[in-house]
């Protein structure tokens, strides 16, 4: 089969999703608060149900109308939740408040802030939290309100909340590089070493889940490559950036993964089987995988190398002495544009950051990007939690720019999925000229 180039495809619907480029939106017009008359009011709240389970979202529910009796929560928690709430938005019944992240096969938040039908939500972060006497922006981490994963149409207008974060990175095995006496590589140069001591031992250096986890990945190399302005660039598909020599070096490296990845990888590189990829690193019979800490739960009851502990570390710089960047996943709460309590729902959203509702999601495993929050966790979580902590290693945030639907074309699709074809050797990963 003649080899592809994925630089060709990325920039093909680059060119094609640029052209449709939204680059604002309306004004929003509520006012963060309940019911400005004082009658009780019934939110309708959405949420995913996720490995945190149902119950967390009932025990928010009740707390927050401790604090605020004009208002009665009604819960929808589904696991296919789309797929219930669709139906009635297209026959106009919205909820008040969703938690839904972007990223998702269904696309239904995409498809929302393509239509324009998100409200305005920056208003909240000037709130005082209900029952605090702080403001939601003074509570919030640093940095997680200004990136395209809250303010989807750029600019300083956010219209998504930043939920429970996860740090990213490429999980491996600690006791195994204790037991040989490797160090965790801080370049592609000390990666490359690696993973020839690694075919050497009979272990692969490389694997990954599905290719839909070089999102991540890739974000983080961009960022590793050439900074904020790099990444914000080809967010924003901007065709220089994407065929720049700092993302040709992303691509390169990539492609020399290749011969490093464990060859069972693409054959189970699926929904179905993508757990005997992650089983791999638990087996020492490949070194290192992208992931989110959520694959500890996920890997909780499987088989393990003896004395086998779970290490995290950034994606390695691409230089001596560079930055080196962990992507941090985050999943975000918004209000329909045409929700019936916008006022009730941005004061529901705000109660989301407070220390309440905090140690409820705690308890269920989920964890909110709030000031203090590390203080909080265990010995495991605080681990990969704390890896900003280390000099050097910094947060990446942030997703493509929002445009309006193009038929037939997913920049998302053609730059992660492919990767699968690149691994297989069916294309190559180079760029082109012109």
């Amino acid at each position: 089969m003649r080899k592809k180039r994925l630089l060709m495809l990325v920039t093909l619907a680059i060119l094609t999703l640029g052209l449709a480029a939204c680059s604002g939106t309306k004004e929003g017009s509520s006012k963060s608060g309940g019911s400005d008359d004082g009658k009780q009011v019934t939110l309708h709240v959405a949420a995913l149900e996720s490995a945190y389970g149902k119950d967390m979202w009932d025990q928010i529910a009740k707390s927050y109308e401790k604090v605020n009796k004009n208002v009665k929560i009604e819960l929808t928690i589904k696991k296919n939740l789309e797929e219930v709430i669709r139906p009635n938005m297209q026959a106009g019944e919205y909820p008040d408040a969703v938690l839904l992240a972007t990223g998702r096969e269904e696309a239904l938040t995409e498809t929302l802030i393509k239509e324009d039908g998100l409200e305005e939500i920056t208003d909240i972060l000037d709130e005082n939290i209900p029952g605090e006497d702080t403001k939601v922006k003074d509570k919030i981490l640093d940095g997680f309100t200004d990136t395209l994963a809250t303010n989807p149409y750029g600019g300083d207008k956010t219209y998504m909340a930043p939920m429970f974060y996860s740090p990213t990175g490429l999980f491996y095995n600690k006791a195994l590089f204790e037991e040989k006496g490797w160090d965790v590589p801080k370049t592609w140069d000390d990666m490359w070493k690696l993973g020839d001591k690694a075919k050497k031992e009979d272990m692969s250096l490389f694997t990954y889940p599905i290719a839909g986890y070089f999102d991540t990945f890739i974000n983080s190399m961009l960022y590793n490559a050439g900074g904020p302005e790099l990444f914000n660039a080809t967010m924003n598909y901007e065709k220089d950036a994407w065929k720049s020599q700092e993302a040709t070096e992303v691509f390169d490296t990539v492609g020399k993964l290749k011969d490093y990845t464990q060859k069972n990888t693409v054959a189970n590189a699926n929904p179905n089987d993508f757990t005997k990829n992650q089983q791999l690193v638990l087996d020492n019979k490949a070194l290192m995988m992208p992931n989110g800490n959520w694959v500890v739960d996920e890997m909780k009851d499987a088989p393990r190398a003896d004395g086998f502990e779970w290490g995290m570390m950034p994606i390695p710089a691409v230089k001596d002495g560079g930055d080196r960047y962990a992507y941090t996943f985050f999943e975000q709460m918004w209000i329909p544009k045409a929700a019936e309590n916008k006022d009730a729902a941005k004061d529901f959203i705000a109660y989301m950051y407070s220390d309440d509702a905090a140690d409820i999601f705690l308890e269920n495993g989920a964890v909110q990007p709030i000031q203090g929050i590390t203080d909080k966790l265990d010995d495991q979580k605080k681990t990969f939690y704390s890896i900003y902590d280390d000099e050097g290693v910094l947060p990446a945030m942030g997703t493509f720019a929002s445009t309006k639907p193009v038929a037939g074309v997913n920049i998302g699709d053609t730059l992660y999925k492919t990767i699968d074809s690149v691994m297989s050797g069916k294309k190559v990963c180079q760029p082109v000229a012109g």
